[in-house]
């Protein structure tokens, strides 16, 4: 029989072991760190990549798997749309994991560990795509599609070090682990809609037109 977990209770659940060992308590003074942790720690993420964009020259000829140019960003569109496609799915396992899918029995305990796995997976698949953004555009204000897709960046990488300090630890609300991983879906979106999609419509999407060099 599958024990279906309460809301915010399977959240805390997601790194299998993670959390104080025998269930210890921890009295209001630890509670109170780990919250401005969880606040610093995806903030510095997030400010400290926006510096680094506005302050960085961008470079132009910066390649990605060996493709530069056009090249590189059609790969960089067709690679974001895959990202996204694992997001989605990393999202609906969350779902089904805690028994939010109607009709559904929450996921047995194995499919945590894949969920993790698929996490990390899809931080490392992330980074050279927002390499190749971060070192050959920077952050850029020239257009509202692009300064969108910037501040996306900047908030999808603060958003996934919260998720991370929320999963590791039982000491914080249960409702911010949800919240924390709505976050990423909604910037993970809008990643893909301002760039992938942008690029692979003929650098052009409702609401955006075109303008080129694409970020």
């Amino acid at each position: 029989m599958v024990r279906r977990e309460r809301p915010g209770q399977a959240g805390h659940e997601l790194s299998g072991q993670a959390g104080e060992p025998g269930g210890r308590r921890h009295g209001p003074g630890a509670r109170a760190a780990l919250a401005v942790l969880a606040v610093l720690a995806p903030f510095a993420v997030g400010a400290g990549l926006y510096v680094f964009g506005r302050e960085h020259t961008p470079d132009y000829t910066s390649g990605l798997y060996g493709q530069h140019g056009i090249d590189a960003i059609d790969l960089k569109a067709r690679l974001g749309s895959a990202l996204f496609c694992l997001v989605l799915l990393q999202y609906g396992i969350a779902l089904w994991m805690t028994g939010r899918i109607p009709r559904v029995p929450a996921a047995p305990a194995r499919v945590r560990t894949g969920h993790r796995v698929l996490g990390y997976l899809l931080f490392l698949f992330s980074l050279p795509i927002a390499y190749h953004c971060l070192v050959t555009y920077g952050i850029e204000t020239t257009s509202a599609r692009a300064a969108l897709h910037s501040f996306a960046g900047c908030v999808f990488y603060g958003a996934f070090v919260a998720k991370v300090i929320v999963v590791r630890s039982r000491r914080l609300p249960g409702v911010l682990l949800p919240a924390v991983g709505s976050l990423l879906l909604v910037t993970a979106a809008l990643l893909w809609y301002t760039a992938s999609l942008w690029v692979l419509g003929g650098y052009t999407v409702p609401g955006f037109s075109s303008v080129f060099p694409p970020g």
